[in-house]
């Protein structure tokens, strides 16, 4: 008998977390609150960047008259995080002005492109702003006239390793980020800016030709296809193909290669430019058109439309001869992402097989009398 699955949660029942800065936020409240009192303040109150008011548990706290440090462990609700149940420490002592740093753990920024200057710590503008804020009002109800806020993140280089920071440039930890302080299930929103920020560092590294992946398997594939290339080329886009070229133009790049697998970029083909599976289903009769022009007989088209994966439609056009057949879908889809950024950057598509073979690769440089105008 077959097993039926768990139900999925419906998005509006998925609980919602905290962002690494509110956290950090908040354990760097509750050990300035500890110094100041010389007693454990193991719960804190701070206004989130989205003006709600949310209280914070501590897990420890150590204070004698010199320092406080508090730990909190960070819950990411239901988001797949990978800094969910990290744990998050402040260190602080009295100081003649403010400083906020980042310790153990916390990466250190070393390449352009990133909100934060070179050489600081990956404490991003909002949590940093959140954690001044924070501790100008705590200092305003002391005697002192600053304070040395040091966050830390034991397991950090660890989780590091999960993450895009060390191609970003981001070395030896992670970053404190959060620009709402909450941590939206399966946020897409999150998934957008880690692509924004890989395409500016690549931009501030010269980078002339971006690669975006589907995946990785798919970049894995790229980056033997394109050895010579640095590593900050290499973006994984997912599903945001549109967003991702839109992101590529904008920085004034001269082409983005995109590389995947027939499902997905058949979609494209047909001008879909967020290609997740829920978003838009494969149309295999789109696929059967392509193949008659292609030039694939009645029968082959029928099994083409009747296949139940793309990969299937393609394996039927491979095993009938139709090389054709792939380089017509990479150059409508190289087309479709050419067009959905009004042009202005060459779009070049890879189409490859799950065992990592090419299928077809083409470039659309734009128009023939575009072309024309610009060798004039």
């Amino acid at each position: 008998m077959k097993k039926k699955s768990a139900p999925k949660k419906d998005p509006k029942d998925l609980r919602h977390g905290y962002t690494t800065g509110a956290n950090a936020t908040a354990a760097a409240k509750a050990a300035m609150l500890s110094l100041a009192s010389q007693t454990k303040i193991m719960t804190v109150e701070i206004t989130l960047p989205i003006g709600e008011r949310v209280t914070f548990h501590m897990k420890d706290i150590e204070y004698d008259t010199e320092s406080a440090q508090a730990s909190i462990i960070k819950d990411a609700g239901d988001d797949p995080d990978a800094t969910h149940q990290a744990e998050i420490t402040a260190s602080v002592k009295w100081n003649d002005e403010l400083v906020i740093d980042g310790g153990k753990g916390v990466g250190r920024v070393t390449k352009t492109g990133l909100p934060v200057p070179v050489g600081e710590a990956a404490i991003n503008p909002v949590p940093r702003k959140m954690m001044t804020e924070m501790a100008k009002e705590v200092l305003g109800e002391t005697k002192h006239a600053g304070a040395e806020i040091i966050i830390s993140v034991p397991e950090g280089e660890t989780i590091a390793e999960q993450t895009m920071n060390g191609r970003l440039g981001i070395i030896g930890g992670i970053s404190i980020l959060g620009t709402r302080g909450t941590v939206v299930p399966f946020s897409t929103a999150a998934f957008k800016a880690s692509i924004a920020q890989a395409i500016s560092v690549a931009s501030e590294s010269s980078c002339e030709h971006i690669i975006l992946s589907t995946g990785g398997r798919s970049e894995k594939y790229a980056i033997t296809l394109f050895p010579e290339l640095q590593e900050e080329a290499f973006v994984e886009m997912g599903d945001f193909v549109g967003f991702s070229l839109k992101q590529c133009k904008a920085k004034r790049r001269k082409r983005a290669t995109l590389v995947g697998m027939m499902g997905k970029f058949s979609k494209v083909a047909q001008g879909i430019m967020m290609v997740h599976s829920k978003s838009a289903p494969v149309d295999f009769g789109f696929l059967k058109e392509l193949a008659a022009q292609a030039g694939a007989d009645e029968k082959l088209q029928q099994e083409v439309e009747n296949a139940n994966t793309a990969t299937e439609a393609g394996n039927v056009m491979k095993e009938a001869g139709f090389d054709n057949f792939f380089s017509l879908l990479c150059e409508r889809a190289a087309k479709s992402g050419y067009e959905h950024v009004g042009g202005g950057i060459e779009v070049e598509v890879i189409l490859m097989t799950m065992k990592n073979d090419l299928l077809a690769r083409v470039v659309y440089e734009g128009p023939v009398e575009e072309k024309e105008g610009k060798e004039a």
